[in-house]
């Protein structure tokens, strides 16, 4: 299947990635192999292009039973509510206890709220994926609960990418109390986000997508816009693909200097911690391999899909990539199950408060003697 052998192409270049940053923290070794997912991106396109002509010939013939796709997507989305609500509703109780005293917890704050929200619009997008899911329902689904979804996952990507900035700031180039390690200075960082996200993005969509819908059909949503509509949502995908690579390139560029630079004082110590060197290893290697499966294949996919969808062309074609979407947006969902286990890896607060409060105690304690602390709190 051509979704199946799009993500076994990222899949190999992902097991490429890993021991670059394992063993040297080559970062131009990273950017060949971001630019490779760039040309899997571009080859896929073509081959779209390709299959679309193929299907206008009548060449093609593709039988996928939508209904058995939508129960098992429903399924999976289902699936990951519960933990997702337990994990976020956790840490966000543990955050709260936690004193605000670095851009760095603001920062973290804010990413939590961010992915609570996107756990609450999880039940309602999968009821909506269910066959014979009530019209009103899914209007609602269109117009609000995958609206503040999508924000939800952008903004989780861009504070990401903030955390990353931060960080770089706090350990690699430590200038005293510069402004942008002040606490005004995240908050103000914070709500900017918030604000240009709803602003730019958020309710304009919300707006465009007001149309009254004529039957239950597949592509809902895309009916319920206007033709500005249409074309205002082509463009957020432009932008925000455009986004995540960007942030995805930063994060590793920045998180590969942070655990030079621990590996360095390690060195300059004369420490022979090597647990500890390689712990560091692995936490950055984590970050980034949770970001990039998460999230890579869906925006690799989402071009070539919105080209068609906006076109109104229901190719065999695009069956395949609105199936092959579907799947990586789930995927990129689940990034709200892992977040907590990025906010423990990397967060000593985090970890002594868990301690403190009877949670995972055990865990907590055995490894913090030789912990290395990747967000210098």
């Amino acid at each position: 299947m051509y979704y199946i052998d799009l993500f076994h192409t990222s899949a190999n270049i992902f097991i490429q990635i890993q021991p670059v940053f394992i063993r040297s923290y080559d970062f131009s070794d990273y950017c060949r192999y971001i630019l490779a997912l760039f040309d899997s991106c571009l080859d896929m396109m073509n081959a779209s292009e390709y299959k679309e002509n193929l299907s206008a010939q009548g060449q093609e013939n593709c039988t996928i039973s939508h209904s058995v796709v939508d129960v098992v997507l429903s399924s999976l989305y289902f699936l990951i509510f519960v933990p997702a609500l337990v994990l976020n509703v956790t840490v966000m109780w543990v955050l709260l206890r936690l004193k605000t005293k670095s851009t760095f917890m603001v920062y973290l704050k804010n990413l939590v709220a961010v992915d609570l929200l996107m756990t609450l619009t999880v039940p309602v997008k999968a009821a909506s994926e269910l066959p014979g899911a009530a019209l009103g329902l899914r209007v609602f689904t269109c117009r609000f609960a995958s609206v503040i979804f999508y924000h939800c996952m952008y903004m989780s990507i861009i504070l990401m990418g903030i955390i990353s900035l931060d960080r770089f700031f706090k350990i690699v180039r430590p200038c005293g109390s510069m402004p942008g390690q002040n606490l005004l200075f995240g908050r103000a960082v914070s709500v900017a986000t918030w604000v240009v996200m709803l602003g730019s993005a958020t309710l304009p969509t919300m707006v465009l997508t007001s149309r009254t819908p004529l039957d239950n059909s597949p592509e809902l949503c895309m009916e319920m816009k206007s033709q500005a509509g249409k074309d205002f949502h082509k463009a957020l995908v432009w932008v925000f693909n455009l986004i995540f690579w960007i942030i995805l390139v930063l994060i590793g560029f920045f998180y590969t200097c942070i655990a030079r630079t621990v590996v360095q004082s390690h060195r300059n110590s004369r420490s022979t911690n090597t647990k500890g060197k390689h712990k560091t290893q692995a936490k950055v290697f984590i970050v980034l391999a949770v970001f990039l499966v998460c999230f890579a294949p869906y925006h690799i996919i989402r071009i070539p899909y919105t080209q068609l969808q906006v076109k109104n062309q229901h190719s065999c074609t695009w069956e395949i990539l609105k199936v092959a979407k579907d799947f990586s947006l789930w995927l990129s969902t689940t990034n709200i199950c892992l977040d907590p286990l990025i906010y423990f890896l990397l967060c000593k607060s985090f970890r002594k408060k868990l301690s403190d409060l009877g949670i995972l105690k055990r865990f907590s304690s055995s490894g913090s003697g030789t912990d290395e602390d990747l967000t210098n709190e």
